[in-house]
């Protein structure tokens, strides 16, 4: 199946903050797992006046790093990419040290609602505290010493994400929707995978020169890297298309065939993944469901 490229080449660098461009500094906070990679990414930008993109987890060894990356600087805004446990919840304590502001596209909400019956299985991954000062609107632009951001709204991996464009720079801050090291969770009802291609569309429009995620290294090649997420998302639909017409009619039988070389441990974060695609394959009418598409649907082709 189509892949992009993928670079696993990463030093963490725990602790300190690395210069990843001019005016702009990365501290991978040391909570590494198999959905953040080696951790999480917090970005400060500016010099003296300073924003914070995605403070990261409740980790006080972060914080610590963080406040030890920021003495002696004013930090006016912190920005959240999106409402999950690793990315906002230290904006609490670092807003009370700093002062600064909070700024997001708003508060954790799905995607879709549940289901009669259904339950969301990362429910518990959500920050439902986090309340933005600043609710974001897309494309709107906040500037300080120095700098400016402008909020591009990217739903998908959830339905409040964000990426942050650095205004004159060639330079967007990520957060989950683009990795270098890997695709993005896209689990319904959370995520959507119609939303998500839609967001996918929107960045390979923009034609920046540098990505900055939220875990992992840099994506260096947007413009090739983002052609490849997009070629291997249509594949993964052409496979699925391809086992119902097989015969397949239940996502677990979906996922044993396209997954059959993936550790079984995440045969069940494959299955949303699969539930993401069906969904929106449903929402375009070229399969059906045996009621609303869930992971206990039975499903045909149209």
């Amino acid at each position: 199946m189509e892949s992009p490229a993928f670079d696993l080449a990463f030093e963490p660098a725990y602790g300190r903050a690395v210069p990843v461009a001019p005016g702009v500094e990365r501290i991978t906070a040391e909570n590494p797992g198999p959905f953040t990679f080696y951790g999480t990414n917090s970005y400060i930008v500016g010099a003296a006046s300073v924003a914070v993109i995605d403070p990261g987890p409740e980790d006080e060894a972060h914080y610590q790093a963080l406040m030890a990356a920021l003495a002696g600087r004013e930090v006016t805004h912190i920005f959240v990419s999106h409402t999950h446990r690793d990315h906002s919840p230290l904006a609490r304590r670092l807003q009370a040290a700093t002062g600064a502001v909070t700024v997001g596209q708003g508060p954790h909400r799905p995607a879709r609602p549940l289901r009669d019956g259904e339950i969301n299985p990362f429910s518990e991954s959500a920050d439902l505290a986090f309340v933005p000062d600043i609710a974001l609107s897309d494309s709107q632009t906040l500037s300080g010493d120095g700098w400016s951001l402008t909020s591009m709204a990217t739903p998908g991996h959830t339905a409040n994400h964000a990426a942050f464009a650095l205004e004159g720079r060639d330079i967007l801050f990520s957060g989950d929707h683009v990795m270098a090291w890997s695709t993005s969770i896209v689990a319904p009802p959370d995520g959507s995978m119609t939303d998500y291609m839609v967001s996918l569309e929107r960045l390979m429009e923009r034609g920046d020169g540098l990505l900055l995620p939220g875990h992992g290294g840099p994506v260096r090649e947007p413009t090739a890297f983002l052609q490849g997420l997009k070629a291997h998302r249509l594949g993964r639909e052409r496979a699925i298309l391809e086992r119902i017409r097989a015969g397949d009619r239940a996502i677990t039988e979906m996922v044993k065939a396209i997954y059959r070389d993936t550790d079984p441990k995440l045969h069940g974060a494959a299955a949303l993944s699969v539930l993401a695609h069906i969904e929106d394959l449903v929402e375009r009418g070229e399969i059906a469901a045996d009621g609303p598409p869930s992971l206990a649907a039975t499903y045909r082709l149209l």
